[in-house]
Parts: C-alpha cells; structure tokens; sequence
C-alpha cells in the first residue's frame, strides 16, 4: 500500500520544503491541478529534479487531447498522470496508449462518475493503471466521503490497481486501511498538521499493518 502526498495550496519552494520533512514516509507526491493551474508543468520538472527517487504524480485531471497531455507531463518528468472517469473512452485510450510508449502510467480519477462500478470495469478494461474514488473538496465540505466508493470499485476492478483521494485523515485511515486499496491519497492531513514528519510516519505505520 503506497502513500501519495497531494500538493495543492502551494509554490514550488515551499512544495519542495514539505516534501523535505517527509519524503522518506512518502512513496509518491502529487503536484496537485492548482498547482499545474498556478505553476504550470515546471512545478513537475522542479519536484522531480529534487526527488529524484520519489514517484511524481501530475494531477492534470485531463478531459480532451490526452495523448498530447500525457506526452507534455511525461517530458516534464511526471511517473504517473491523471485523466477523468467521465473522459470519452477515445481519450482514455489515448491517454492509456501515450503512457505505455513513454514507460509512464495512468490514474483515472472518478470524481462526480456516477455509476462508479458500471465505469471502472470498463476503465479496468482499457487498462489503465489506476482507478481512484474521489470526494471533490466542494463535497467533503458538506461531510461526504468515499469509503464505501473504494469497497465498490474493489468488488469489480481486476486488473488496475485502486486508489482513495478527499479528506483522508490520521483518525479516518483505519477504515480506508480496512479496504485495502493499493494506494492512499493525503492531502491537508498531512500538510495541514503541525508535525508533518510525524503524521506522514505513523500514517505509513497503519498502512504497512494493514
């Protein structure tokens, strides 16, 4: 079970510095769409020179031209490239296809997919790399989560490996642990504490006892 910290409230400098504090409890960091919105890919090719040994993940949330989306967010160094659930299958498998040529991979976010079980077989597949459920900032706002979204994809991918994003937290990740997804997204409950190192610590403790 991998860990992904998500950066998005951030510049390059200061993403750099939190990644510091925690890069040896980490396996992937997500240079997250405001970030790209904010930066651009630079904020990707500056991450990676900096951590080589991490995982970057662009978090383009591509809709349309993916070939040519992954292909820029390949160069700049991205390992790992998000497109939409609710992209055209065209572009999913244009997106699948430029990965494969450039060694890099595919998350598919499902962010407001609405037959979660229905799309992530038919993504599973196209063969991307990875299906993740997704609570949209705007819906954990109103107390939403997506344990039981993840229990969902679960039952039906065989191929892809799952993945868990929105509002994770020390207290939450036992029963995120529970449904055993290959990978967990953490964002503000990691960057948003006081003692980051610590929380990235014991978060990756939980996991690796999962």
């Amino acid at each position: 079970m991998e860990l992904q910290l998500a950066l998005d409230l951030v510049n390059i400098p200061e993403a750099i510095q939190v990644v510091k504090e925690v890069e040896e409890h980490i396996d992937i960091v997500e240079i997250g769409t405001p970030v790209v919105i904010n930066e651009g890919l630079q904020a990707v090719k500056a991450m990676k020179e900096a951590f080589p040994n991490l995982k970057v993940l662009a978090d383009l949330k591509i809709m349309d031209a993916a070939g040519y989306e992954v292909m820029k967010a390949s160069e700049a160094g991205a390992d790992i490239i998000t497109i939409l659930g609710a992209a055209e299958d065209m572009s999913i498998k244009g997106a699948v296809e430029e990965a494969k040529k450039q060694g890099k991979k595919i998350l598919v976010d499902m962010i407001a997919v609405k037959d979660l079980a229905g799309r992530a077989k038919e993504l599973d597949a196209m063969g991307v790399d990875y299906i993740c459920v997704h609570t949209g900032y705007d819906l954990q706002a109103v107390g939403k989560n997506s344990f039981e979204d993840l229990q969902t994809i679960k039952n039906v991918v065989k191929n892809a490996k799952t993945a868990i994003a929105g509002g994770i937290k020390l207290d939450t990740l036992a029963e995120v642990v529970k449904v055993q997804p290959d990978l967990v997204i953490v964002g503000g409950g990691i960057t948003g504490q006081d003692d980051k190192k610590s929380t990235a610590e014991k978060m990756k403790q939980m996991m690796q006892q999962g």
